[in-house]
């Protein structure tokens, strides 16, 4: 389902950094955006990845605690990354455009669940010693 959402529903996301990112970003500046059409759809993509996320975590663990705590994390990650990404491109910060790009990055991108389910294998691995 991730790889169905990078491959085949990307294109119907609206994402002009898409392209500066793959083209000449160090020395253009960041195109215009229409802000709320723009985050908009990082929402929906970062819903559909979480979503997604989510029910990996659960059927590796079938843990509620660790759910629980996966749900509370995204959406704080969520919330503190849209932030940011918003103020570094509404006063376009363009020598930070690594900050910008890693920053876009996590949130279109599931990369959360690749940290967080070796988290959860390790603490539930831990609590089996103690």
């Amino acid at each position: 389902m991730l790889i169905l959402i990078r491959a085949v529903i990307q294109p119907y996301f609206y994402d002009p950094l898409l392209d500066y990112f793959k083209h000449d970003y160090l020395n253009a500046s960041i195109p215009e955006l229409d802000f709320s059409a723009y985050f908009l759809n990082i929402f929906y993509r970062y819903f559909l990845n979480t979503v997604i996320s989510l029910a990996i975590i659960y059927l590796v663990f079938k843990d509620v605690k660790a759910l629980y705590f996966s749900i509370k994390f995204y959406v704080l990650a969520f919330l503190v990354l849209s932030l940011l990404l918003f103020v570094l491109l509404k006063f376009n910060v363009t020598q930070n455009y690594l900050l910008t790009f890693y920053v876009r990055r996590f949130l279109i991108q599931p990369l959360f669940v690749f940290i967080l389910l070796p988290a959860f294998y390790y603490q539930k691995v831990r609590s089996r010693e103690v």
